[in-house]
């Protein structure tokens, strides 16, 4: 077997393109994430049992437990789905996957999947040119699901041929006499097999090879087939590189799953390979203990036999010929006997615990930082209630943990002011700002989305005019989060173009941002209570106000003269006016979300008057 460096480079290339056609699936799902696919996947999801029989199903239909979990991970990572749900749904595709090993063992082939990529391909492209943002983000999701399963495909077309080069396993027979530890040897052999050829098929292919060839006997298939289980995990792992916080812990979740199931398996191994051997048996399969002393008796009796056994020079009705196969059918059922009641067992062990289960992967998978968490509405996840001011109520709560997300972003714009520019360090800075931009859209559309089917239904006319405030409150909240973004862009232009600030600007720059620091404070603190908000923190706010306006008026009147004494250069004084600009409309934005709170107050005081 030759294995050259252009074959890893291709190797290389192929994760690179799984890794593209998730990230193109994820992006397309969040743009076309409307409420039908959301609902779609709440109703197949609502509850564990629900979600496992979709898990069962899905994998059972595309024959491959790592493109749906996969799959279930960018769905996670789009904030379409939860973590608690995602789980559910990864038990099922554990069982599900065992529909792949009968398929083979009783028919010998499998469903190749990447046959149907390039027309998947061809269909999705005109998409892209329809004028629907919609059908644009469908077309994205479809092409980026068929370069996901080309990247597969290619993985497993470039990793090292290894089920056509038996011999290089040959090797393991010295460890085979060595009681359980030869059990654990042949398990972390299945675990680095399935990883490095990325198909747990081919695993089982392998293995029914070297157990044929009377290398190791049943009880070590098995162990090479418990290994590919946990093998096979790696794909989510890889997939979830690039996601967030939620998508590594679904990836972590379906590992965890895994090494448990493998941890009771190997507390009553030997057993447990006793009872598929006589479940085998009454299948009417026969014993699959036999094949090894059977062809090593021959190997011993009859080395020419035995030499020809598996060069396809015997004819097929030689009676050895016959017998092994029959006994290699009986082997194959016996593996998938045994990968299917592991996987059934430790389904209805697992499932009960399903709560206990998230809590312990959020700890093995903690957020970097607090504000790291999925992209996840907190009050409005559901429908509607019949109550419209409940239905209120929920939003102005979404909408006050949408200002606080909004305002870590001032935080963040500042730390990216004194970051050292072309560092490790800014370039995080930069893309943490940006993915919260990204968020902060989400959000606006949410909620907006949310406000608009709750006017939809029968509402009163103050209610209608509360919720229209609250539409306008959203989006100035969103424009105070461009406005953050917008800092971070002057500052990578800034670094482009190698200007220096000097003490005196970051001096000032410190000073607005405190104030605006102050103003979004202020604000969060009058929509935590719309309903009874005091005059005297209205009157703060503007303020607050005031005084970034003063700020605003003195730095621009001195950076004139600063120029002009060459305190520093005027490009410095474009880039750092351009930042006071920005924050001053930062507190533009923070007024008119008060402006909204005093027009409602003023409503309410009306109504009181009464």
């Amino acid at each position: 077997m030759s294995y050259s460096f252009l074959d890893f480079l291709c190797l290389l290339g192929s994760v690179g393109l799984f890794l593209y056609g998730m990230k193109v699936m994820s992006e397309g799902l969040q743009k076309a994430a409307g409420d039908r696919l959301r609902n779609i996947l709440s109703a197949m999801t609502r509850n564990r049992f629900t979600g496992l029989i979709t898990g069962i199903l899905i994998t059972a239909l595309i024959q491959s437990s790592s493109a749906s979990t996969v799959m279930v991970v960018s769905f996670v990572n789009a904030g379409l789905m939860s973590l608690a749900q995602s789980m559910a749904v990864i038990f099922g595709a554990n069982v599900g996957t065992t529909f792949t090993a009968w398929v083979i063992a009783l028919f010998g082939f499998k469903v190749n999947i990447s046959a149907f990529v390039l027309p998947l391909i061809g269909i999705s492209i005109p998409l892209l040119f329809t004028s629907s943002s919609r059908n644009k983000s469908i077309g994205e999701f479809f092409i980026g699901f068929a370069f996901l399963f080309m990247g597969l495909d290619m993985i497993s077309t470039y990793v090292p041929d290894l089920q056509s080069n038996p011999e290089m396993f040959e090797f393991l027979q010295r460890y085979t006499s060595m009681g359980f530890w030869s059990v654990l040897i042949f398990l972390f052999v299945g675990i680095v097999l399935t990883m490095v050829i990325q198909s747990s098929a081919a695993t089982f292919a392998i293995t029914l090879i070297m157990c044929s060839k009377g290398w190791i006997g049943f009880d070590l298939s098995c162990a090479l087939v418990l290994g590919s289980n946990i093998g096979t995990t790696i794909t989510p792992l890889m997939a979830s590189m690039g996601g967030n916080v939620a998508a590594k812990r679904t990836a972590m979740g379906h590992l965890l799953f895994n090494c448990l199931g493998t941890l009771w398996t190997l507390a009553i191994f030997f057993p447990f390979v006793e009872l598929t051997e006589w479940l085998t048996e009454a299948f009417g399969q026969g014993d699959p203990a036999e094949l090894q002393s059977y062809v090593n008796n021959i190997e011993q009796t009859d080395p020419e036999i035995y030499n020809h056994l598996f060069d396809n020079s015997l004819p097929v009705a030689h009676p050895v010929v016959a017998k092994v196969a029959a006994m290699q059918q009986s082997v194959s059922i016996g593996l998938s006997v045994f990968h299917t009641v592991f996987n059934i067992i430790n389904l209805l062990i697992m499932i009960w615990f399903t709560g206990l289960y998230v809590k312990i992967v959020e700890r093995l998978v903690p957020a970097k930082h607090k504000d790291d968490e999925e992209f996840q509405l907190k009050f409005i996840q559901g429908g509607l209630m019949n109550a419209a001011e409940l239905n209120i109520s929920q939003a102005e709560k979404e909408i006050v943990v949408y200002a606080q997300r909004v305002q870590r972003m001032v935080g963040m714009a500042q730390n990216i002011v004194h970051t050292k520019e072309g560092s490790e360090d800014f370039s995080h800075q930069f893309s943490r700002i940006e993915k919260y931009e990204e968020i902060s859209d989400r959000m606006e559309l949410e909620i907006a989305g949310y406000l608009n089917r709750v006017v939809e239904g029968r509402l009163s006319n103050e209610g209608k005019h509360r919720i229209a405030s609250l539409l306008r409150i959203v989006s100035e909240i969103e424009s105070i989060a461009d406005s953050c973004y917008g800092v971070a862009k002057i500052m990578i232009r800034k670094q482009e173009n190698h200007v220096k600030f000097s003490d005196e600007i970051y001096t000032n720059v410190d000073s607005m941002f405190i104030s605006v620091e102050a103003a979004m404070t202020n604000m969060i603190l009058l929509l935590n209570d719309i309903e009874n908000v005091r005059e005297k923190d209205i009157i703060t706010s503007y303020n607050l106000e005031r005084e970034t306006n003063n700020l605003r008026n003195q730095f621009r009147a001195d950076n004139v003269e600063n120029i002009n004494e060459h305190r520093y250069e005027y490009q410095a004084g474009i880039y750092y006016m351009d930042i006071i600009g920005t924050l001053e409309k930062t507190g533009d934005y923070v007024i008119n979300v008060v402006d909204e709170i005093k027009t409602q107050l003023r409503s309410s005081l009306v109504k009181e008057k009464k």
